[in-house]
């Protein structure tokens, strides 16, 4: 069994929104009405992060913007139970994020509409109010919500205190929000497009991922990990680059949630005690069951139940 560490909570850092999700019946017709039926759930990168290791049984903060309206309420009682709200900032006049997708009749994403602007106001000034829960972080994970100023900000106060730091993108266009110098960061995600933009290069064969994991690693990326999606990752460190083909998956349900999956699981192995490369497993194996859940994060997730799925 895993012996969860003693050293206070994870942090999560970013994106908590309400997410509508419009499920395309039947082809997908572009300028014309389709048919479709609607569901709404909580989300947010940090936030999603936050509740997969809550359930995967850690303690875990989450650090966030709120608005003080119909949706930061919805979004309160959704995410107690596996989540501690204590220091998230509920800022009156302003409107809660939201995430609006539209997926076709296999789960796959059509187009996304974010409204984030709220996290304009995480700055570092709200941050470092709370600095001594920081301080006490086994690990503090930031989502590219959070402006680079912001990312920077802990960055440095992260390596200051030796606090494991990871920082997942968003999407391909919050890589603006990307440090250049990734010196004390502990684990760095990314898929192929952010990782094109970031790096300002085209990625079309395998060599072109086994060279990136290795340019982000020269800047100074202690893990990295490339996700590939059907073609599984590329992970390394600077002592070897591997690559993990991507569990089967029988019935894709829907694609959202699946990456927050995979790091959440990855995290949860290697703060337990597993090395880099079994916790890469751990990740796959929980992004290939969140695929086939219409849900963001299974409700069904657990140490044991992951052990299960991994059949360990």
């Amino acid at each position: 069994a895993y012996i969860l560490p003693e050293k206070n909570n994870i942090i999560a850092i970013g994106g908590a929104n309400v997410d509508r999700k419009f499920h395309i019946e039947g082809t997908v017709q572009f300028a014309t009405s389709n048919p479709a039926h609607v569901t709404q759930t909580i989300g947010g990168v940090a936030r999603n992060i936050a509740e997969n290791l809550g359930r995967l049984g850690n303690q875990v903060k989450l650090l966030t913007t709120i608005g003080d309206d119909h949706d930061g309420l919805y979004l309160e009682n959704n995410s107690t139970g596996y989540i501690q709200l204590d220091i998230v900032e509920k800022l009156k006049n302003e409107k809660t994020g939201s995430y609006s997708a539209i997926l076709d009749g296999h789960g796959e994403l059509v187009i996304a509409m974010a409204d984030m602007s709220i996290y304009k106001q995480l700055t570092p000034q709200l941050v470092i109010k709370h600095e001594a829960v920081l301080q006490k972080a086994s690990c503090i994970i930031i989502d590219l919500n959070c402006s680079t100023e912001t990312v920077l900000f802990v960055k440095s106060f992260a390596e200051l205190r030796n606090i494991p730091f990871v920082i997942v993108p968003v999407s391909s266009p919050k890589m603006i929000n990307m440090p250049h110098d990734l010196t004390g960061v502990k684990y760095f995600f990314c898929n192929r497009d952010e990782a094109e933009t970031y790096l300002e290069k085209s990625l079309e064969t395998v060599q072109d991922y086994r060279d990136t994991v290795y340019n982000l690693l020269q800047k100074g990326a202690e893990h990295v990990v490339l996700t590939m999606g059907e073609f599984g990752v590329i992970a390394g460190t600077n002592e070897g680059i591997q690559h993990f083909e991507a569990v089967p998956v029988g019935r894709i349900i829907d694609v959202t949630g699946a990456g927050d999956a995979f790091v959440s699981a990855f995290l949860h192995g290697v703060l337990n005690d597993e090395t880099f490369f079994e916790a890469v497993q751990l990740g796959l194996t929980s992004a290939a069951y969140t695929l086939q859940a219409e849900q963001t994060v299974r409700t069904d997730l657990t140490n044991d139940e992951l052990k299960l799925w991994r059949g360990l």
